[in-house]
């Protein structure tokens, strides 16, 4: 039998980040995967292949509606492949994964394919073609999450379908119905509906993005209304029923009124699960909650001292930057560190076009806290930089403490915000005030240029460019 210093079980942005650092900080490692492919959802079947077909329809709704305006004529018609375009999803996510691969080897980390469960809190069994089991010193788990899904919803993954079905489909749906209007179901919605899918959203809220700022809910639900998709808001799905190649969604509207709706696929996106099955918790002492997540104290401690846990089986976002963050902290934690994590600084981002992202608190946090706040806000519309690509869509949105101008929130919605997001957790890490970021100076011209619009907006409203 093989001792460890620490194994990980799970390989995905957690686990595999959580071996890399446990193994250059000195620790013989090891990780336990029960399928074939490192890198878990994120790699195999969520943030890298969705980026992937967004990135493909995005280039598809240019080539067809935006290259004549910009003087690029091509001759005939253009025509989606969505055989390459899956074939091509599939390669970056097997490069990505083959690049966790070389990592392990790099680090000298020991991989076993298998299902890992705890024999002991010191013993872990694998199931699976490395069948056997391990001592490990101390255990992380890592083992992510799954799809949701109501009560009475057959998943039968041909035409009621998770995430991860949509991300291969066959063909392109005539009418894609959508249960769900959270971060995936707008993602894969935006996919089909660029490729000519009808797409109907149907939302339990009365808005899309709920964790949000109702500001960037408000503006993307324009962008999609705009894109001819059908936002169905504050209707409870009752049933789903699958007849040959037509799937029925009946929904109660709010005002008590039972509607229909009528496509060749349903997406079931309503969120995801802490995913601990296999794991054989209780036979390490180590606690699952009744909501399914694995339970741990500040340090990210289970409740047996020598076994942690990160990622979306615990509690919090589940994001695959939060993971890995709590990969890194565990690992240095181990070594004798002491590092930190501020939950309220990890940033969420939602890969639409316009994107979506934000840090801090929401404008909602802020009165419900009875904080005293002001707000600048800058539209992109209003940029050079967004003018010249054609991508005015957005706006950024800075809330800043009213007494001390301290940055407590920045929430924005356009081009490429993904990556500006970036700006705002580094001024809120080292507590800028509003008037910090608007002094600063940022390039012209550049989507960029909005932060410190915004940041000059909620310091004494005096923005240049409005």
């Amino acid at each position: 039998m093989k001792s460890y210093d620490v194994a990980v079980i799970g390989s995905g942005p957690g686990g595999y980040v959580a071996a890399i650092r446990c193994a250059q900080l000195g620790m013989k490692t090891a990780i336990i995967e029960k399928y074939a492919t490192l890198g878990g959802t994120c790699l195999n079947v969520g943030c890298i292949p969705s980026k992937a077909l967004l990135s493909s329809s995005h280039h598809y709704e240019e080539a067809t509606k935006h290259f004549e305006e910009h003087g690029i004529e091509i001759p005939g018609e253009i025509k989606v492949n969505l055989e390459k375009m899956i074939a091509r999803k599939q390669a970056v996510v097997d490069q990505t994964t083959g690049g966790i691969d070389f990592l392990m080897k790099k680090n000298n980390i020991d991989v076993y394919e298998g299902l890992g469960a705890f024999k002991d809190a010191t013993h872990i069994t694998i199931e699976g073609k490395d069948a056997g089991e391990i001592e490990a010193k101390h255990t992380i788990i890592a083992t992510g999450s799954k799809p949701s899904n109501l009560p009475f919803i057959n998943l039968d993954k041909e035409r009621v379908i998770t995430s991860t079905e949509a991300l291969k489909l066959k063909e392109i749906p005539k009418h894609l119905i959508i249960i769900g209007g959270g971060v995936i179901g707008l993602e894969l919605g935006q996919v089909y509906r660029r490729l000519g899918a009808e797409v109907t959203v149907i939302e339990y809220m009365d808005r899309i993005l709920p964790t949000m700022d109702a500001g960037l809910s408000k503006e993307l639900n324009k962008v999609f209304k705009k894109a001819k998709c059908k936002m169905m808001m504050s209707h409870k799905v009752q049933s789903v029923e699958r007849k040959g190649d037509e799937v029925i969604v009946k929904a109660e509207n709010k005002k008590g009124e039972v509607v229909e709706f009528k496509g060749d696929y349903c997406l079931v996106s309503v969120g995801r699960r802490p995913y601990t099955d296999g794991l054989n918790a209780e036979a390490a002492g180590v606690k699952i909650n009744d909501r399914g997540q694995v339970e741990v104290n500040e340090h990210l401690q289970t409740t047996t001292s020598n076994i942690y846990a990160i990622g979306d089986v615990i509690k919090g976002a589940m994001l695959a930057h939060k993971a890995e963050e709590e990969g890194v902290f565990v690992a240095e934690t181990l070594a004798g560190q002491k590092p930190h994590i501020d939950y309220n600084l990890i940033p969420g981002v939602v890969y639409t076009w316009p994107e979506v992202a934000a840090v801090g608190k929401t404008e909602e946090e802020l009165k419900e806290a009875g904080t005293a706040y002001k707000v600048g806000q800058f539209p992109f519309r209003a940029l050079g930089r967004a003018r010249a690509s054609g991508d005015i869509d957005g706006f950024v949105k800075i809330l800043a403490d009213k007494s001390t101008d301290e940055v407590l929130g920045v929430h924005m919605i356009g081009a490429r915000c993904a990556d500006l997001i970036a700006e705002a957790v580094t001024a809120m890490e080292f507590r800028a005030s509003a008037e910090d970021i608007s002094r600063y100076s940022h390039a012209h011209p550049t989507f960029a240029e909005a932060v410190k619009e915004a940041a000059l907006a909620a310091t004494d409203d005096r923005p240049l460019h409005i």
